[in-house]
């Protein structure tokens, strides 16, 4: 089967960074599908593992977090699905990744695909969608109040994948106030257009301006990107026994600003189910057939914002590029082979 991968860590800007490869196709066991893919999103996690993660031996490493696509066998213990069916899903970590014309996945962490959506818009939104509903609702329990606190969450980089994601499932299903941060116009309308109440820049310090809304110190502040930048500002401004999340890699993170307001803090990491087998890796399901509902009723929409041909090395190379350039909005996604 096709598939790209690579079998040296090395920049993107490196003719070897990603290659064309032909791979033996996977056979199910177990509660595994084995999807035939129709489409890919990539995702920054994409870039770490690819200058983190070596090669063992011949067998390069396949990357991909996110895909799309029909199911082609079933493993004898799978129960959810069957052959045939359109699903989407973000895979896991420890597994090879979804950059190939087949894939195995553990149905626990499988949803149907949203029917009112193509294989390449459904393929933005798994791991965001997961990552940005466990963080709200499985580690801030955004739907608990924290007492005295301003109903309102403060989303740092809102245009991102994730952000984007936060933004909708936060106006979908629940009553907070939602801030998000943006720094240029086209992604100031971007946020907007998701449903952002706010909008702040975060090339500016932030404690100032969300205290210019007036509404009072957030109960809640989900951090995405450069947290390390923000903390002192997140620190300043998130009301007392607050809820602080963050799903980024800081060098370091001192948490003794926190202590004097009793803020929680909580690192969102959506592969901890699959990696660990957790015994509730099936929410995981369950969430993504939500958000397909959510999807369908007309609620929450696509993060498809750029779409860069067939899924290959070298349109690979160019969505790697431009996730490091920092300047990305929405998702990139690849459809076909």
């Amino acid at each position: 089967m096709r598939a790209v991968g690579y079998r040296q860590s090395l920049p993107i800007t490196e003719a070897a960074s990603l290659l064309d490869l032909e791979l033996p196709k996977p056979a199910p066991e177990g509660r595994d599908l084995l999807v035939a893919v129709k489409a890919v999103s990539v995702n920054p996690v994409d870039t770490k593992v690819r200058m983190r993660a070596k090669a063992e031996g011949d067998t390069p490493v396949v990357l991909g977090w996110d895909a799309a696509g029909i199911v082609a066998a079933a493993g004898p213990e799978a129960t959810l699905f069957k052959p045939g069916d359109a699903v989407y899903y973000a895979g896991a970590l420890n597994r090879p990744g979804t950059n190939a014309e087949f894939h195995l996945v553990d149905e626990r962490i499988v949803g149907a695909k949203p029917a009112s959506l193509g294989f390449a818009a459904a393929a933005a939104l798994p791991l965001t969608s997961i990552t940005a509903w466990e963080a709200m609702f499985d580690r801030l329990h955004v739907a608990r109040a924290v007492p005295g606190a301003a109903r309102a969450i403060l989303i740092i980089g809102g245009a991102g994948g994730v952000g984007s994601i936060a933004i909708q499932l936060a106006r979908a299903l629940t009553d907070l106030t939602v801030i998000a941060t943006a720094s240029r116009a086209e992604t100031r309308d971007w946020v907007q257009g998701l449903g952002a109440h706010h909008v702040i820049d975060h090339r500016q310090p932030l404690a100032p301006q969300v205290a210019a809304l007036g509404l009072g110190a957030p109960g809640f502040v989900f951090s995405t990107t450069n947290t390390d930048q923000h903390l002192a500002d997140i620190a300043e401004l998130i009301a007392p026994q607050g809820r602080f999340a963050l799903i980024d890699d800081p060098k370091a993170l001192d948490a003794l600003p926190f202590k004097r307001k009793s803020v929680s803090l909580h690192w969102e990491f959506m592969f901890t189910r699959p990696v660990f087998g957790t015994a509730d890796i099936e929410a995981q399901h369950a969430l993504l057939t939500e958000v397909a509902k959510l999807v369908d009723a007309g609620r929450i929409r696509s993060t498809q914002t750029e779409s860069f041909g067939p899924i290959n090395a070298a349109n690979l190379k160019r969505a790697h590029a431009l996730l490091e350039s920092g300047t990305a909005r929405g998702k990139v996604v690849l459809e076909g082979f």
